[in-house]
């Protein structure tokens, strides 16, 4: 979501894009002198797709978002553009459905900006963030769907263990869940200053003297599993590498290691030769498909991050397609 996201709550400005000076620079070839199109992939309040829209006058924009009332901010955002904005609610990786329905076989750039939205976080009753009492919802699109209150009163411990354990890297998750257990069985948890309180009291201290807040990372594992983020990037960083034409670019933005792997493994392997080392000769079809535009995840300077401090956890990743796609 296009406004900065990250898994820390920290003060910041609202809804300012993260890395927009570097996003801008590594689309400009693709989109430079031509009718083009891009995918912003999520959506937010529409700041990444203000910017891409004023730069270049030939581009078409779809935005793709799973938030209605993100959309609904986005339509007011990109107001002056709307001939050539294409806003559609989902979830990004219906991304090859998101272009058949406009008949798009290729597009010159796919933007992903992960997590959640500095937009949800400073609206307390979805529930995103740790540092204000409110509902365990936690849903990106809260009109379908599982709440975090649901996932942690009706999981067995086994699968909570798991959900914070996989996606909250949670060394305490066993202890975590033990807590959880025994809470639910007098009433179910329903608030997140409930649950902060029952992190606090479960979590060893050794462990909340590190790593920032503690809470952190059990927010960051029930958000993770509501909206099945990891799924979804898994399906949809691979569908815009599949829609790229030749020239064409994908940016990602991520905000926490477990995203960033998804990206950084399918971007290596499209970049890869498939001829194998002592083949003399490599057929076309063997040729990567993709030239990697960035060395390792880049971070936002410190002069950014004192500006927006959600910045501070972003890396970007970026590659472009040097030939046509395999059938």
């Amino acid at each position: 979501m296009d406004e900065q996201h990250a898994d820390d709550d920290v003060a910041g400005p609202r809804h300012v894009p993260v890395l927009l000076d570097r996003v801008l620079a590594l689309f400009e070839p693709a989109l430079a002198d031509r009718d083009a199109v891009l995918v912003d992939a999520t959506l937010g309040a529409g700041g990444h797709a203000a910017a891409l829209l004023s730069r270049h006058s030939g581009l078409t924009l779809v935005g793709v978002d799973r938030d209605e009332s993100a959309l609904r901010l986005a339509s007011d955002r990109l107001a002056a553009y709307e001939d050539r904005v294409h806003l559609v609610h989902a979830v990004f990786d219906a991304l090859p459905d998101v272009l058949d329905d406009l008949g798009y076989d290729t597009v010159q750039g796919v933007l992903f900006d992960l997590g959640v939205s500095s937009m949800q976080l400073d609206e307390d009753e979805r529930g995103f963030s740790y540092a204000r009492d409110a509902p365990l919802d936690m849903r990106m699109d809260p009109s379908t769907g599982p709440t975090a209150a649901d996932v942690l009163n009706t999981y067995a411990p086994g699968d909570l263990i798991r959900v914070l354990h996989d996606y909250g890297e949670e060394r305490a998750a066993r202890r975590i869940v033990e807590a959880v257990v025994r809470a639910r069985r007098r009433a179910p948890l329903r608030t997140s200053a409930e649950l902060v309180a029952l992190l606090e009291s479960a979590i060893p201290a050794a462990a909340r003297r590190t790593g920032g807040n503690p809470a952190k990372r059990t927010f960051q594992a029930l958000r993770v599993e509501v909206n099945g983020e990891l799924d979804a990037v898994a399906a949809a960083v691979p569908a815009a590498v599949r829609a790229l034409a030749v020239g064409g670019r994908v940016v990602v933005l991520s905000y926490q290691s477990l995203e960033d792997r998804i990206t950084k493994r399918v971007l290596a392997e499209h970049s890869r030769s498939k001829a194998p080392p002592d083949m003399p000769i490599v057929r076309p079809e063997d040729e990567p498909e993709l030239r990697l535009l960035t060395r390792g995840a880049e971070r936002a300077d410190e002069g950014e991050i004192a500006a927006n401090p959600r910045a501070a956890s972003v890396r970007l990743r970026a590659a472009e397609r040097v030939r046509e796609r395999a059938a």
